[in-house]
């Protein structure tokens, strides 16, 4: 591939409207939740150089930015896409990579940190040196679980106070990483957690029976 990542700029803001459809697109073919962003906020992403970008020439092929918690002690890599055209080439490993890379340099010290329901981006975290965490160990900060709002399965999190949902939560955390054995990724495992938390939080309500009427 001859596949160029890089940190995207103010340059690159005429990719904002495809990026988000193709997000919007994926999410669909998934069948999965995701919390839309507008392309003003992918291209403010790009303004701050909170983003990179990965091209073919000028044609748009991934993307993935960042979002920085309570000063900086959180960072999350969000809102990874590979345009349909360069998937099953590896391109999303790179892009995941990089912006890991990059996360470290722009906030050197940071925990970064990520919610997903994606088995291969999973995969991707665990060979990063993320470990899968209970939501209580990512940040507290109201305005990143309120990003999840435009997700379908938002009412999910708010039923189980924001404490669990589809998703799985994943950290790498810098300070622990040197003591530690890396997490060895289980799809078996992960996959069966999955399809539990499915079962249960997506099942239907019985509808309540009514009462029956006195005969008179």
């Amino acid at each position: 591939m001859g596949i160029s990542i890089l940190i995207a700029r103010d340059a690159h803001f005429g990719f904002a409207d495809e990026i988000c459809e193709t997000m919007y697109q994926s999410a669909l073919q998934r069948g999965t939740g995701i919390a839309k962003r507008t392309p003003e906020y992918i291209r403010n992403k790009m303004a701050n150089a909170d983003a990179v970008i990965a091209l073919d020439g000028d044609r748009f092929a991934g993307f993935c930015y960042i979002e920085s918690w309570q000063h900086g002690k959180f960072v999350a890599n969000s809102g990874l896409i590979v345009h349909p055209d360069f998937r099953h080439l590896g391109l999303a490993k790179q892009i995941k990579s990089r912006v890991f890379e990059y996360s470290q340099e722009k906030y050197p010290g940071a925990k970064i940190f990520g919610i997903t329901t994606g088995l291969a981006v999973m995969k991707i975290n665990s060979e990063l040196g993320y470990k899968p965490v209970p939501f209580s160990e990512l940040t507290d900060d109201p305005s990143f679980w309120k990003g999840c709002s435009g997700c379908t399965n938002f009412d999910i999190l708010q039923r189980k106070d924001y404490k669990m949902c589809l998703c799985t939560g994943m950290l790498y955390d810098p300070a622990t990483d040197k003591n530690k054995e890396k997490y060895t990724f289980n799809q078996k495992v992960l996959s069966r957690l999955k399809s539990i938390k499915q079962a249960l939080f997506l099942k239907k309500e019985k509808p309540k029976e009514q009462p029956k009427k006195a005969m008179t």
